[in-house]
């Protein structure tokens, strides 16, 4: 490219800016990837070094690009964005991204002893939970741990499908099962040493546990909820009105 195809009138670090935007958006450079060194850059936009470094600068600054000694400039995997006030699950929210979203099932069982998760989904005493516990990964990066509890009907119905791709709202609505509501609490925490092994960042840093009890159409609880993000990785989003 050369500088006769920029547009006249435009700075020409902004004009490459919106170029490198696009490759990051349409995936071309992938999370995490490395991108072109500075003189490939130069090379192809045949502008000066000073021109693309401004217009990294400018990335950098927006979160889009990160440096790393000792490696080059690498493209930032995007936090998530949950929407207060919307039921979706980890998937929707990361395809919703552009991502893809990918999951790896530490285990599942139904379990009897489950004193607490048993009062939240009102089942009968001795009554089997579901509990699963998967790792939520968006493209190759590990973003939450999610520690799901499901009574034993729904349970039984999930337990068809393999849990390392499996999709629960999805699952149950092709089954005409279908989430009416849910409440949600949010807290942050320090992660533990195995925590932060499972999400590949240091012990103590900091997590963003959200717990979500959902209930169907007949407002009967369905779902008992536990998902510890990378606050790294994931934040909220709430419009407030006034």
């Amino acid at each position: 490219m050369s500088n006769e195809q920029f547009t006249k009138g435009e700075a020409l670090y902004l004009q490459i800016k919106d170029i490198l935007i696009d490759r990051i958006q349409n995936g071309s450079w992938k999370a995490n990837e490395l991108i072109p060194t500075e003189q490939e850059l130069i090379k192809e936009f045949g502008v000066s070094r000073t021109t693309i470094r401004q217009a990294i600068t400018v990335l950098v600054q927006n979160g889009l690009l990160e440096k790393k000694q000792g490696r080059g400039t690498v493209v930032k995997p995007q936090q998530l964005v949950g929407n207060l006030g919307q039921l979706k699950g980890f998937a929707e929210e990361v395809m919703e991204r552009g991502s893809v979203p990918r999951s790896k099932l530490i285990r599942a069982e139904f379990k009897t002893n489950l004193y607490h998760e048993r009062e939240m989904l009102q089942v009968p005493e001795d009554a089997p939970i579901l509990l699963i516990e998967r790792i939520r990964f968006s493209d190759d990066t590990p973003v939450a741990l999610e520690r799901s509890c499901w009574p034993e009907e729904i349970g039984q119905l999930l337990m068809k499908h393999d849990l390392n791709e499996a999709k629960y709202y999805e699952i149950l609505e092709n089954d005409q099962i279908y989430l009416n509501r849910a409440n949600e609490r949010i807290a942050a925490m320090n992660a533990t040493i195995d925590e932060a092994d499972l999400l590949a960042i240091r012990p103590g840093e900091a997590l963003l546990e959200m717990t979500r009890l959902s209930y169907g159409l007949n407002d009967h609880p369905m779902e008992y909820t536990r998902t510890k993000y990378r606050s790294d990785q994931y934040h909220y989003h709430i419009e407030l009105k006034r």
